[in-house]
Order: C-alpha cells, then sequence, then structure tokens
C-alpha cells in the first residue's frame, strides 16, 4: 500500500507517462485532496475500519458509497426512508414518522457496528455526536473511525440534487449547510494543509481526514480494507429496513 505523499497516490508523473491505473491511497492524519487533479486511485482502510462519507444534499456521496460500497456494506439513511415510507399510509407525511425512521438508523448503524466488520455510512457532516458516538463504540473493539468529507458549494449541491432528481427542503438544505460549514470553517482552506498534519480537533473522533471536492471525488475509484471488508456483510436487525431488502 502507498502513503498520500507516494507518487502512485498523487498522479505525480515520474519518468516515462503511464495509462492512468487506479493506486492505493491510505490516509494519514488530514489529506486535503481538494482541486487535484490526476490519476484515479483506492481508499484503503485498515481492518475493521468504520468510514463516513459526508457532505451536503446532492453533493455526490450516494454516488461515491456506490463505488466504495464494492469493498463493504453501506449504512444509508435514504433506505431506511423508502422503507419506513413503504409500510406506511400514502397519505401519511413523512414529518409524522421521520423520528421512527431515525431509530430504526441508528439500530441499524448499532448492529452494523457490532458485527465487527468494515463498513461505509452516509452523513450529512452536521451531527458530530453521530461520528463521535461510532467511533466510541468500534474503538472499544479496536477499529477506527475515518471521515471523507465532501467539500463543494451549495450551488454545485443544488445542482446535483437537480440532476438527481430529488429535492432536500429548503429547511433541511439550509440546516446541513450551516453544519457543514462550521466543520469546514474550522479546517485549514485548500492547499494549506502540509503533508502528515493531524487530524484538528472539530473531527478529533477520526483517524483519518480526506476532503474532496467536485474534481478530486471523481478520481476515487473504490474503497480497500485489509481484511476484505466484501466478505463482512451484515444485515439490519430485524424490521422494516431488513424486511424491504429482502423483498428487492
Amino acid at each position: 500500500m502507498d502513503d498520500i505523499g507516494s507518487p502512485a497516490a498523487t498522479g505525480t508523473a515520474t519518468g516515462a507517462a503511464a495509462p492512468p491505473q487506479a493506486g492505493p491511497v491510505r490516509p494519514r492524519g488530514l489529506v486535503d485532496l481538494r482541486g487535484l487533479r490526476g490519476e484515479p486511485f483506492v481508499l484503503s482502510y485498515p481492518a475493521g475500519a468504520v468510514v463516513v462519507v459526508s457532505g451536503l444534499p446532492g453533493s455526490g456521496k450516494s454516488t461515491l458509497l456506490h463505488r466504495l460500497s464494492a469493498a463493504a456494506p453501506a449504512v444509508d439513511p435514504r433506505t431506511v426512508h423508502v422503507a419506513c415510507e413503504a409500510v406506511m399510509p400514502a397519505w401519511l407525511p413523512y414529518a409524522v414518522y421521520r423520528p421512527w425512521a431515525r431509530v430504526e438508523h441508528v439500530r441499524w448503524l448499532r448492529a452494523q457496528v457490532r458485527a465487527g466488520g468494515p463498513f461505509l455510512v452516509h452523513d450529512c457532516g452536521s451531527r458530530p455526536w453521530l461520528r463521535r458516538w461510532l467511533s466510541r463504540t468500534a474503538g472499544r473493539q479496536g477499529r477506527a473511525l475515518h471521515l471523507v468529507l465532501l467539500d463543494v458549494t451549495p450551488d454545485e449541491a443544488l445542482a446535483g440534487q437537480r440532476a438527481r432528481g430529488r429535492w432536500a427542503s429548503r429547511r433541511v438544505f439550509l440546516r446541513h449547510r450551516q453544519g457543514l460549514e462550521r466543520l469546514l470553517g474550522r479546517l485549514p482552506e485548500p492547499g494549506a494543509v502540509p503533508e502528515g498534519r493531524a487530524v484538528p480537533s472539530p473531527v478529533a473522533e477520526a483517524a483519518s481526514v480526506v476532503l474532496l471536492d467536485g474534481v478530486s471525488r471523481e478520481r476515487v475509484v473504490t474503497a480497500a480494507f485489509d481484511d476484505d471488508g466484501a466478505r463482512a456483510v451484515a444485515r439490519p436487525p430485524a424490521g422494516p429496513v431488513r424486511r424491504w431488502l429482502n423483498d428487492r
């Protein structure tokens, strides 16, 4: 495996040009890849790692998670939303049973982290308590939490929502935007991160933080885990999410 500063990880040319190919990148500390172009790469993590992917609605989290999930299962609140919606009357607004859906989401996270294998988490980035809880719970098993943070502008995120044909409400988008801006505002500006810098205190619960934008996000091919996460799949606990997944 290559560290983030190696030519294979960064796409830096050495000698004759070679055809683009995916190289492994093992994040350490704070890794700023915003604005960087080059070869595609694989994000490589230790055995049993919990990888949280955060960003605004429409920032590309689901697309990125789809590529990463070739290596480990992903817990996505959208799946919980759809599963709960499927068993509720069509006339009942989601806001009425949103608390139930959130409980089901946390139950799924708890079951997944207890299973012991690596997994991915779709997150808005505005709930630090969730990352801290996951970090503590995984830490008791000798595992670490890693963060991938998508830094895109609100306009880019809204364009992403338009492209996917699904919109977050104005209130929800504003809440996530404010939470994510608070977090990003306490991190270094693009290009100001020296190699090997420790993770800043606002995200001290993470063993590593990878910062991506719309350019570098597209370079990520998939993820890899030292213990082959594809074999470490845990189903959600008994309830609407498991039933919905079983019926697919």
